[in-house]
């Protein structure tokens, strides 16, 4: 796979990591949840395992390219922005979308 495939694939990736736990009702997209619905917190929480597992497939890709850079905490302070930023269409069709019931 081409470098850039594997870029716009992460991105991709992550895209639909972000949004996962505000589409549908079960962890991590798989596993079913006791009470009806899930808390804010469970999402948040949802959302942050989520984006170190999206952060593992991108260290996957650069690990099978190369040399893995060293990373500082700007790094993942402008990474975890992003994932927020991507998880933003999620957030609002949960939560900002009147929805007939």
């Amino acid at each position: 796979m081409s470098q850039s495939a594997s870029v716009w694939l992460v991105l991709l990736v992550a895209l639909v990591a972000a949004n996962l736990p505000f589409l549908n009702e079960r962890l991590l997209g798989v596993l079913p949840v006791s009470a009806r619905a899930k808390s804010l917190a469970l999402r948040l929480a949802e959302l942050v395992v989520l984006y170190f597992l999206a952060g593992g497939v991108g260290l996957l890709f650069e690990r099978r390219a190369g040399q893995v850079a060293p990373q500082g905490w700007e790094f993942y302070a402008v990474t975890a922005a992003l994932f927020v930023v991507l998880a933003f269409p999620g957030f609002t069709w949960r939560y900002l979308l009147k929805h007939r019931k």
